[in-house]
């Protein structure tokens, strides 16, 4: 059977034995640690295994003939097939609770406090990079959604803060220069008119509908006015509605390119990641995502490529709506039991940037 062959009815956690489980527990466990083969002889030695090294052998040829161990070459050392990754992430995995450093991390880098999303999601894709040394990535909300409050507060000369409120609970702010010739009521003025016309409507379809009245001089405000109207909707960005994937640490996976069978297929799982094709993908995959969600190898088919494993955790606005997920892209033999919980929790971060308090 090839490792990639679905694996028999005996690849159910409660089918297998207690010794077979324990020996398949050992392999992943020390091929997460090196990403290498594992000897019976090397299982034999760990502490309180009291097997024969020949007794392990014989289990793990029969993991090998349900498909959840595999040889790569003539060697006597065995590898989880991707079934087995499977099999022990859904089954014999015991995962760590995170660590006080890490949590603190977390929200340390996650700070919200005067602060915009994408600012949050960006360190979120950052931090989880840098935690697992793997590959970070946050889909941003897929669409936007309605304001429910805009205002502008000064700052210093020259400076003010754009303040955004939507209507699901999520709060941007973003800096704003003002023109010469600024006078502190223009802030006023301009949002009282922003207010009056932004209610119920996003700010695509707010801006364009302004844009038109202030060039038909149908708007009743000054051109000064028009000027921090204009600049204060365009904070936003663009207008695709496809959301955003950010993504952090791609030299993570150049670090372990021995895992992989040549080099190009690194290049290519680059690729995929900054194509749209793929981040709408992993946005259809938070649609109806309920906890964390772990794709091993073949599983997923957004990179068209095995060697590599993902780990997804959805994201909530205050509506307790899913609008996109945190995750960890890695090698197969990435600590699922460290990580999982890692991206469980900076997802509940985000979340809580979003107005939806962790529980």
């Amino acid at each position: 059977m090839s490792k990639n062959d679905d694996p028999t009815q005996t690849s159910r956690p409660g089918a297998l034995s207690a010794r077979a489980q324990s020996v398949m527990r050992s392999v992943v466990r020390q091929y997460m640690e090196t990403g290498s083969t594992v000897s019976s002889r090397f299982i034999s030695k760990l502490p309180d295994f009291e097997l024969s090294s020949a007794s392990i052998r014989s289990v793990m040829l029969d993991l090998e003939e349900a498909g959840l161990l595999y040889a790569p070459h003539t060697s006597a050392g065995r590898m989880p097939t991707e079934a087995g990754l499977r099999l022990f992430v859904e089954g014999l995995l015991e995962q760590n609770n995170l660590s006080d450093d890490d949590r603190v991390d977390i929200e340390m880098q996650c700070q919200v406090a005067g602060r915009s999303l994408e600012g949050v999601l960006a360190d979120a894709s950052g931090v989880l990079s840098g935690l697992s040394s793997c590959v970070g990535l946050v889909v941003a909300p897929t669409a936007e959604e309605p304001l429910r409050h805009i205002e502008f507060v000064p700052l210093s000369p020259g400076r003010a803060l754009v303040v955004l409120v939507f209507e699901g609970g999520q709060v941007e702010n973003r800096l704003l220069d003002l023109p010469l010739g600024f006078a502190s009521d223009a802030l006023v003025r301009a949002g009282n008119f922003l207010s009056a016309r932004l209610t119920g409507k996003t700010l695509t379809e707010a801006g364009k509908a302004i844009a038109h009245e202030i060039r038909t001089n149908r708007a009743e405000i000054d051109r000064l006015t028009a000027s921090i109207v204009e600049a204060g909707l365009a904070t936003r960005g663009s207008d695709s509605k496809d959301g955003v994937l950010i993504i952090r640490g791609q030299s993570n996976l150049l670090n372990d390119v021995r895992q992989f069978e040549e080099l190009h297929k690194v290049q290519t799982l680059f690729q995929a990641l900054e194509t749209k094709e793929t981040m709408l993908k992993l946005l259809e995959s938070t649609d109806t995502a309920e906890g964390v969600q772990i794709f091993i190898g073949e599983q997923t088919e957004l990179f068209g490529l095995s060697g590599c494993s993902m780990i997804l955790a959805p994201y909530q606005n205050q509506s307790k709506q899913v609008v996109g997920a945190v995750g960890v892209i890695g090698p197969m033999h990435m600590n699922y039991g460290r990580i999982i919980p890692m991206v469980d929790y900076t997802a509940q971060i985000v979340s809580r940037a979003l107005g939806n308090p962790i529980t």
